[in-house]
């Protein structure tokens, strides 16, 4: 095993350890009480089939061992927009295909599995393993309360995969909890959404709203401020996440933020060209501009003038999932200007749309649905 571990270390690994194949039955239990509850939201992944995704023996044929790796990456501070205009974040590990990369690093231990003649395939963000419970029970860190796991002088900012292997190799021990009365990620959710050490409830959690079908909650609109796509708060604030040398190293501009304008005019190929290793639902690009236009609503300035206008005929489209989104936009500017005291520009109303018509939002009794 010491062969392994230097050979996924030496691919950029920066843990790696050992559990046998047994089912993860806890966790499968856990899994379906929160199902039970409504917590998942709707949620796939492990969700979808608890009693494969939590018997990893059913991935190979003769499977024995697991050798679980994690893959780190920058989350330190994040450098501003890369130009003028008007940007939304991108959660850090979305910013470039980490995914692929630990892939690669796993797939180093897997080659020198299969050169000693044992069977191994590698398996990473796929909803056959449940890759945090797996990490866990293989020694690479602790759940941590806001529910990822925390691997020793590394914090969370790693993505986790394993092989899976018919070698009979010896487990490694469970990290010991290092969280101890620390509550710095549920107090700092915006949303309340870690509702319990280590639960969090995906209704609320804006990492997995964003990803979600149909509107965006109008209760968690404000807390999704300029984000795009993801959210790191409750890592930022992770004392063993913010030590590691992944919380010291900043986090370029490209790929971080997202002009807000510019997604709006790009046309649906241009979108999926873009960002289509995202999680998209349905692979339809509507989703990521309804994300968009709320993030407009939160950070643009209200007397930007070209934010309202491409907002307004949205407000007055045929599509009604972005039309009620830009209309409760048009209204969030509204408000923010009125704090500040700052005019508004002129509206510029396409014709046949009444003030009246174009001003109405969420509450107004339409557009609750796409």
């Amino acid at each position: 095993m010491a062969q392994l571990r230097a050979i996924g270390l030496a691919a950029g690994l920066v843990a790696v350890g050992v559990t046998g194949v047994e089912p993860f039955d806890e966790v499968r239990a856990t899994i379906e009480q929160r199902k039970d509850a409504g917590l998942h939201a709707g949620m796939q992944f492990t969700y979808r089939n608890p009693e494969r995704s939590t018997r990893p023996e059913r991935l190979l044929p003769g499977a024995r061992s697991l050798v679980v790796g994690a893959f780190p990456y920058a989350g330190g501070p994040l450098d501003g927009p890369p130009a003028p205009g008007v940007h939304g974040r991108v959660a850090r590990y979305a910013t470039d295909d980490h995914y692929s990369a630990l892939k690669v690093a796993l797939e180093h231990i897997a080659a020198a599995l299969r050169a000693s003649g044992q069977a191994a395939r590698v398996v990473a963000d796929d909803n056959g393993l449940v890759d945090r419970a797996a990490a866990h029970r293989a020694g690479l860190g602790w759940w941590g309360r806001n529910a990822n796991v925390l691997v020793p002088g590394h914090g969370s900012w790693v993505v986790l995969g394993a092989v899976v292997t018919d070698a009979e190799l010896p487990a490694d021990e469970p990290v010991p909890d290092g969280c101890g009365s620390c509550r710095r990620c549920l107090d700092a959710c915006p949303t309340g959404a870690i509702v319990a050490p280590g639960v969090v409830d995906a209704r609320r959690c804006l990492a997995w709203l964003v990803q979600a079908e149909g509107p965006f909650p109008v209760e968690h609109r404000e807390a999704l401020g300029g984000r795009l796509y993801g959210c790191d708060d409750c890592q930022e604030v992770c004392p063993p996440s913010r030590r590691g040398p992944e919380g010291r190293t900043g986090v370029a501009a490209i790929g971080a933020w997202v002009d807000l304008v510019e997604l709006l005019d790009a046309s649906d190929d241009e979108l999926l060209a873009r960002h289509g290793r995202w999680y998209v639902p349905r692979r339809d690009p509507r989703y990521l501009r309804r994300n968009a236009i709320v993030a407009l609503g939160n950070v643009a300035d209200p007397a930007d003038g070209e934010v309202r206008r491409r907002l307004e005929p949205l407000a007055a489209g045929a599509d009604e999932l972005l039309a009620e989104h830009a209309r409760w936009a048009l209204e969030r500017l509204a408000a923010r200007a009125a704090l500040t005291g700052e005019p508004l520009p002129a509206r510029n109303l396409p014709a046949g749309r009444s003030p009246e018509r174009a001003d109405r939002g969420p509450l107004g009794g339409e557009g609750e649905r796409a």
